[in-house]
C-alpha cells in the first residue's frame, strides 16, 4: 500500500482525511482505531479509477496517535509513526481544515477528498462546501466487508447549524463537553478569575466570554495554567444581528432583565437610520420592536406603527412561514429565528446561544445530537 502514498499533496488524485477513516466504527474491524480502515480505502480507490498506483494522500490530526492505546493493533501505532516520520502521512492539528486548503490549491485539478464528515463547522471560511456533491467521497462498508465510496453530498447548512457546530467544537476543545456530549453548565454558568493578578482573560468587567479549560477536573487559566477561581454567576445574555438588504448591518448583545428597542432611533435603544435608505426607514417605526429577556429566554414585542412579521427557525434550521406578529405580545425569538421590521429589514438571532440560554436548552434536551471531529475554534463565545 505504501506505493499508493506519493509524500507530496501535489502528486496526489485524492486525499484521505486518515482520522475520520481509521475511527470510522463501521469499517473493517472491531474497535475504536484500525489502520485497517485505511487499506480498505485505499482498496476502494483503486477499484473506482482501475488504478492500482492511485496516489493518495492521507491528513491525520495531532490527537489521532494520541490516543494511541485505542488502536486495535499496537502494530499500526508502530507503521503509523513511521508514514508520519517518513512523509507519507501529514500529521496536523487540524486535518479537517487542512485537507480544505489543500482542495482549494488543487482546485484546477479538481483533486477530490474522502471524509465522512459534513464539515458544517468549516463552512464560513470554505463557503464552496455548501451544495458541493462531486468533491467528497464517503466510504461505505458493503455486506461483504469491502468499501465502495459513494458521492458525499454536502448539502446546504443554515447559519444557526453552522454556529451551533462551531459551539460543540469550542465547548470540545476546551473540555467542556461531559461523556454524553452535554456541555459542563456548572463552569459556563460561571465567570472565572485568574490568580495571576495581570491575567485579564477572566475579567467579569471586560465583558469577554471566555471559557476555561478544563484539565483534569479543573478550571484551568488558558495561559497560564493555573486553577482558576469562581468569580459568581455569568448573567444571560443573547447576540442580535440587524440584517439589511441580506448583509450584517450590526450585531447587538443584550443581557438578561434588559428590555432593548429597536428601530428606526429609539431612545437608548438600537438605532439602525444609519444603515437605512431614506424610503427603507420611511417604513420603520422610531422604536419598532422590543427585545427582553427573562431566566435566559429572549422575546420579542411588536411596538411599531407599520407591523412586524416573524419566521421561526424549525428542525435542522428549515424557515417556516412568514407570520404576523400580534401586536403588544410577546413572542419567543429563539437562535435562527428572523423578525421583519420592513422589507429587507431583518433581525435574526446569532446560532451561538450564550452561557445561561444554552444550559437551559440542553437541559431541555433541545441541543443538537453530537459533536464534530477536533478542531481548532475561538474559545471567545462573544
Amino acid at each position: 500500500m505504501e506505493h499508493n502514498l506519493p509524500g507530496t499533496a501535489d502528486l496526489a488524485d485524492y486525499l484521505v482525511d486518515l482520522s475520520n477513516v481509521v475511527r470510522d466504527r463501521s469499517l473493517g474491524r472491531p474497535g475504536a482505531r484500525s489502520l485497517d480502515r485505511f487499506r480498505l480505502v485505499v482498496r476502494a480507490l483503486v477499484q473506482l479509477t482501475g488504478d492500482p498506483d492511485v496516489p493518495v494522500y492521507p491528513v491525520a490530526d495531532k490527537s489521532l496517535l494520541g490516543g494511541a492505546a485505542e488502536f486495535t493493533d499496537p502494530g499500526d501505532v508502530v507503521l503509523l509513526r513511521r508514514w508520519i516520520e517518513e512523509g507519507l502521512v501529514e500529521e496536523v492539528g487540524d486535518a479537517d481544515r487542512r485537507i480544505l486548503e489543500l482542495m482549494e490549491m488543487t482546485s484546477a485539478t479538481h483533486t477530490r477528498a474522502v471524509t465522512g464528515d459534513l464539515l458544517t463547522g468549516h463552512r464560513r471560511d470554505f463557503p464552496w462546501i455548501q451544495g458541493n456533491t462531486d468533491r467528497f467521497l464517503k466510504p461505505v462498508v458493503r455486506t461483504s466487508g469491502s468499501v465502495r465510496l459513494l458521492p458525499l453530498d454536502m448539502g446546504v447548512r443554515t447559519e444557526a447549524e453552522i454556529s451551533r457546530s462551531d459551539e460543540l467544537a469550542a465547548f470540545k476543545k476546551q473540555g467542556l463537553l461531559k461523556s454524553s456530549q452535554q456541555p459542563l453548565s456548572a463552569v459556563i454558568n460561571r465567570f472565572w478569575r485568574c490568580p495571576e493578578r495581570r491575567c485579564s482573560l477572566y475579567d467579569p468587567r471586560s465583558g469577554r466570554v471566555l471559557f476555561p479549560r478544563m484539565r483534569r477536573g479543573v478550571a484551568t487559566c488558558e495561559v497560564h495554567g493555573r486553577a482558576l477561581a469562581d468569580a459568581g454567576p455569568r448573567p444571560a445574555m443573547a447576540q442580535l444581528k440587524a440584517m439589511v438588504g441580506g448583509r450584517v448591518a450590526g450585531r447587538y448583545t443584550v443581557e438578561e432583565g434588559s428590555r432593548t428597542g429597536v428601530g428606526r432611533n429609539p431612545a437608548g435603544g438600537i438605532a439602525l437610520y444609519d444603515v437605512l435608505t431614506p424610503d427603507v426607514a420611511a417604513r420603520v417605526s422610531r422604536e419598532h420592536v422590543v427585545v427582553s429577556t427573562t431566566d435566559g429566554i429572549l422575546l420579542v414585542r411588536d411596538v411599531s406603527t407599520y407591523g412586524t412579521r416573524m419566521r421561526t427557525a424549525g428542525r435542522h434550521g428549515r424557515m417556516g412561514p412568514w407570520k404576523r406578529l400580534p401586536p403588544h405580545e410577546d413572542r419567543r425569538f429563539a437562535p435562527g429565528d428572523e423578525v421583519e421590521l420592513a422589507p429587507g429589514v431583518v433581525l435574526t438571532r446569532s446560532g451561538r446561544r450564550f452561557p445561561a440560554e444554552l444550559a437551559s436548552a440542553w437541559q431541555g434536551g433541545a441541543a443538537g445530537t453530537s459533536a464534530p471531529p477536533e478542531a481548532s475554534m475561538p474559545t471567545s463565545l462573544a
